[in-house]
């Protein structure tokens, strides 16, 4: 909750209580409570107006598959390394290697330089 804890939370309310005073405490509670009820009305416009805009296949769609915190990297590298998708290829074989006769000049590319 904002990096706040308990106890911290309760002095806040101690003091926003002794500051307000029981006099307009009533009048701010009234404030607190339609700030509340308007965030609310706020996220159900804006849920529906996605609803509205992507339309019926937003509903299909499983979100708690989508969920980023359910992946442990560890456990996809684990099947990362388990996955067989392409066949074993054959040992890399070295390459023949030839010898220049004497007085045989090795072959030279000018385009490679």
């Amino acid at each position: 909750m904002l990096g706040i804890n308990g106890g911290e939370a309760i002095i806040l309310v101690l003091l926003a209580l002794f500051i307000i005073g029981p006099e307009r405490l009533p009048e701010y509670a009234e404030k607190l409570k339609e700030l509340v009820k308007a965030a609310k009305r706020y996220a159900t416009g804006a849920t529906e107006e996605l609803k509205e805009t992507l339309g019926p296949e937003i509903a299909d769609v499983d979100w708690r598959k989508l969920d980023p915190r359910q992946y442990d990297p560890r456990t996809i590298v684990r099947q990362a390394l388990l996955e067989d998708d392409e066949p074993a290829r054959p040992a890399a074989q070295r390459p023949v290697l030839t010898r220049l006769a004497p007085g045989e000049r090795a072959p030279f590319d000018t385009e490679a330089t």
